[in-house]
């Protein structure tokens, strides 16, 4: 079917009707996708097994990951669209680090990317916001089980090694012989036995798994990607009615509210076509007056 037969009085979420879309994950992510984009476009979406995405990158630094969030994602729907043969396949990928404001607290970012080879448009939905993540270098059990019952285990799993001698490979961090899928406290409190008699120093080194499966929070934030992705795709552009249209840039320079210069505070959003030139400049509702802090006239 044409680009044109396929977008000719398309309403939102009426296209992938009856579709079928490849979502390749190892981790259970279809649980918290599936939800979202199922009843909001009509669609199927098919778990794609047959391939380890470890191999893509893990967050226990196994493998590291090659290329950037939203490339890696982008690598995995490939990769479950070959797998099944499908021409629309769907990936996501998640990254952790600090804050971006303060870099005081734990952030989580989770993207999710959407892949349409027949109208040849990749449409991204994000979300992001504090993560539930820590780790402990521990000697004693005690320490252990209050780390543990601070992070939410069970319900958020946890991941051990021996902890090495700091400054030696592999290094307190990076010892490869790890401990996963850990059910419960018994098996907690095996697996950190089992680590210390195999570390030098006597030491466990302890992380929260970040894993979608076994981390709560994390699917969470999944989900709420998978909102953004859903409100993107059903965006039609107003001249060629493609889904997709949504935000590519924004424009800074809200008046100051003392002295009328322009800020460095958002004025407007442009919204942009994945595949036409079409763009529409949106102005910000709201007072319409900049923050005289973001003024570099009243705050050189």
């Amino acid at each position: 079917m044409g680009q044109g037969q396929r977008t000719k009085g398309f309403e939102p979420g009426s296209l992938y009707a009856g579709e079928r879309v490849a979502l390749l994950t190892k981790h259970g992510k279809e649980g918290v996708i599936a939800p979202v984009l199922e009843p909001g476009l009509g669609c199927r979406i098919d778990r794609v097994s047959g391939y380890d995405t470890d191999l893509l990158g893990t967050f226990t630094r196994e493998i590291p990951r090659d290329g950037t969030q939203i490339e890696a994602a982008r690598k995995k729907a490939r990769i479950g669209m070959d797998l099944s043969r499908m021409p629309l396949g769907l990936a996501s990928e998640g990254s952790f680090g600090p804050d971006p404001v303060l870099g005081a607290v734990s952030w989580n970012v989770e993207c999710l990317v959407f892949i349409d080879d027949r109208l040849g448009i990749e449409v991204s939905g994000w979300s992001q916001g504090e993560a539930r993540s820590g780790h402990l270098l521990a000697e004693d059990w005690g320490a252990v089980r209050e780390f543990a019952l601070r992070v939410g285990f069970p319900d958020h799993g946890m991941v051990l090694r021996p902890g090495g001698m700091p400054g030696e490979e592999p290094g307190e961090e990076n010892d490869m012989r790890i401990r996963k899928e850990i059910p419960d406290w018994t098996a907690l409190e095996g697996a950190f036995r089992e680590s210390r008699s195999l570390s030098p120093s006597g030491r466990v080194f302890l992380e929260i798994d970040l894993r979608a499966h076994a981390n709560p929070t994390r699917r969470e934030m999944i989900r709420r990607a998978a909102e953004n992705l859903l409100e993107k795709i059903r965006s039609l552009c107003p001249s060629c009615a493609l889904p997709g249209f949504s935000m590519v840039e924004l424009v800074k320079g809200l008046p100051c509210a003392d002295c009328g210069s322009p800020t460095n505070e958002v004025r407007a959003e442009v919204h942009g076509c994945l595949k036409c030139a079409h763009r529409e400049v949106r102005e910000r509702s709201g007072p319409g007056k900049g923050n005289p802090l973001y003024c570099d006239y009243c705050n050189p």
